[in-house]
């Protein structure tokens, strides 16, 4: 027993003196920091702000430790400034930055002014949750203090202002600071990069160009950003050149932005040259340049890079079905996809459109049917590309009701959206459906477009409706401003022809303020022959082979035409100009589908 003293003061000393110096090493292990902290509570010295200061410095900076740090914490009878910088620096980096909030205001009510260091981490915490009006009240409270005019927090202050969107303040702070430091300059650059203002980021960058403060890769990246997004790419070229002369750092987000910038353009030697240079790599990086090479469709190059990648993520995945479905090579896309889900990644919304887009192309509706259950059951977030993806497929695999049902469960609908089941369903044979929901459209407000011009027209044309139609036809650019194309002319043209006005179809065409092209003729002619109009079909056939003379199928249209009332000479005419001539013959194909994948012959 009266040993029990002398520990406790070798304790108490060993408590009040060497922590700091213990904890301040970077190489003390979280086990020691236990162990001193079970070394304070032997000692009853774990309610001494002084003694477990650093115990909960550690706790509060490490993530997996961070409720131990909150326990020790209210366990201390008046914790001091630095314990309380501690606990809101702690909660300021970790998933919880709300809470380094309450614990700055917690201090604030029992007294506490807090310091420069207090001011720091309590407005990263409200930049992290774009919590302005609470940054707004710190600022004050920093602005009584004196402590706005430190460099450090007038840096803080900046960022929180930028990261919530408000601009103005953020250029307002940096314009009233007596000193700036690189930090102040990147602060705000990375604000307007953040908003989307990259116009007022080239020129921060002017302003600090003519103020000689020299940028670092972070300055770069974003200004290279910027410089993509408006498109000044002389300008983006001379900051590469600018950063090898001086020597500028490059980091790998410095590097991944030029590989990005570099293939965004084509320009993938390039690309290929700075994704060389770097000593450090990430996934980005070869998501960048596999991007590129499928950009310029040099999809050997981007599949061998995808082939040798140490690790893959969904992006780099998307980025090679992407490619291989924007380059029509649908079969392939759809066959990686079915390689990615073997390798149990799970598909994103983009990777999703990617490959339904790639499925409608093939008619493969087993394939397109599977991935539309595989998201149902997986939970992927169906966004409005996701839901517009669906309804052309299901619409081109001639499963229209499947996609009215996709339509009608979409939370948000956008033109695409509408032109794409009006066109789907009027193809289809739902013609009064199509009707109907265009009718729904312009109820809600909607302005129509161009493809859903198109769409209805076929759909009137399905059902007869001679005069809705033309009505539809005319409310195009009298009503809505939208100057109809050549795919409206023949929609017209068909919307006549179908119901047996062959004249007045002619006439239309004669009158039509753009010279016609082949699809307007061929249209008319294939009505000719169906109503046995032979004068009518020889004025066509003639416009006909004035505008497409090489074209074998005109030929042939018109020789079944001439069939269709036994006069056989003039089949055998048409025939011996086909034979007689430098005309492309029309070949017949079919199409199958095997495991899901439809073969044209």
């Amino acid at each position: 027993m009266k040993l029990a003293r002398p520990i406790t003061r070798f304790l108490g000393t060993l408590a009040a003196n060497q922590p700091s110096k213990l904890v301040a090493k970077k190489s003390m292990s979280m086990n020691s920091i236990k162990e001193l902290h079970a070394l304070l509570i032997r000692a009853n010295l774990h309610k001494d702000p002084y003694s477990i200061s650093q115990v909960i410095k550690a706790y509060a900076l490490s993530p997996p430790t961070l409720d131990k740090a909150h326990l020790v914490f209210d366990q201390i009878e008046r914790p001091t400034l630095l314990v309380w910088n501690n606990m809101i620096r702690g909660l300021s980096q970790s998933d919880q930055p709300s809470e380094a909030m309450h614990m700055y205001s917690r201090m604030y009510r029992q007294g506490l002014i807090g310091n420069n260091l207090t001011f720091i981490y309590v407005l990263k915490a409200c930049a992290r949750v774009s919590d302005v009006l609470h940054g707004q009240k710190v600022h004050i409270h920093a602005l009584k203090l004196g402590f706005e005019t430190y460099l450090f927090v007038g840096n803080a202050l900046i960022h929180m202002y930028a990261s919530c969107g408000e601009l103005g303040l953020a250029q307002k702070m940096f314009d009233e600071m007596t000193e700036r430091d690189l930090v102040s300059w990147n602060s705000l650059i990375c604000g307007y990069t953040k908003w989307n203002r990259f116009k007022e980021v080239l020129d921060l960058f002017e302003a600090m160009q003519a103020a000689n403060v020299r940028p670092d890769s972070v300055t770069m990246m974003k200004v290279i950003l910027a410089c993509s997004y408006v498109g000044q790419y002389e300008t983006a070229d001379s900051l590469v050149k600018y950063i090898e002369e001086n020597h500028v750092g490059t980091d790998v987000y410095l590097g991944n932005t030029i590989i990005d910038m570099y293939g965004r353009r084509g320009l993938v030697n390039l690309a290929r040259e700075m994704f060389d240079k770097m000593r450090e790599r990430n996934v980005v990086s070869w998501n960048a340049l596999i991007m590129g090479y499928s950009k310029v469709e040099n999809l050997v190059v981007a599949r061998e890079l995808f082939n040798e990648m140490p690790k893959r993520d969904v992006v780099s995945w998307t980025a090679m079905i992407t490619g291989y479905s924007q380059a029509n090579r649908h079969a392939e896309a759809v066959r990686l996809f079915q390689e990615m889900m073997a390798a149990k990644v799970k598909p994103d919304e983009i990777t999703i459109s990617s490959v339904i887009s790639a499925c409608a192309h093939l008619g493969s509706l087993d394939v397109g049917e599977a991935i539309h259950e595989f998201m149902v059951d997986h939970r992927v977030k169906t966004d409005t590309w996701v839901g517009n993806a669906l309804i052309d497929m299901y619409c081109k695999c001639g499963v229209a009701e499947k996609a009215l049902k996709v339509f009608q469960d979409m939370k948000i609908k956008d033109s695409v959206s509408w032109t794409s089941v009006i066109s789907g369903l009027a193809v289809n044979g739902f013609a009064n459906l199509a009707l109907e929901l265009f009718s729904q459209m312009l109820k809600e407000g909607r302005r129509p477009t161009h493809g859903a011009f198109v769409g209805i027209l076929l759909a009137c044309a399905h059902t007869g409706l001679v005069d809705k139609g033309l009505e539809y036809f005319q409310s195009m650019e009298n009503v809505y401003g939208l100057k109809p194309e050549m795919k409206h002319y023949g929609c017209v043209v068909d919307l006549l022809s179908r119901s047996g006005n062959l004249e007045k179809a002619y006439e239309f065409i004669i009158k039509m303020p753009v010279d016609p092209d082949d699809v307007v003729w061929r249209i008319l002619l294939n009505a000719c022959k169906l109503y046995g109009n032979v004068a009518l079909a020889e004025v066509v056939t003639n416009k006909l082979l004035e505008v497409d003379p090489c074209n074998g199928g005109n030929y042939v249209l018109s020789s079944n035409t001439y069939a269709g009332i036994d006069r056989w000479d003039d089949v055998e005419k048409m025939r011996k100009l086909i034979d007689g001539s430098n005309v492309q013959k029309p070949y017949g194909y079919s199409s199958i589908e095997i495991d899901g994948f439809t073969s044209n012959r």
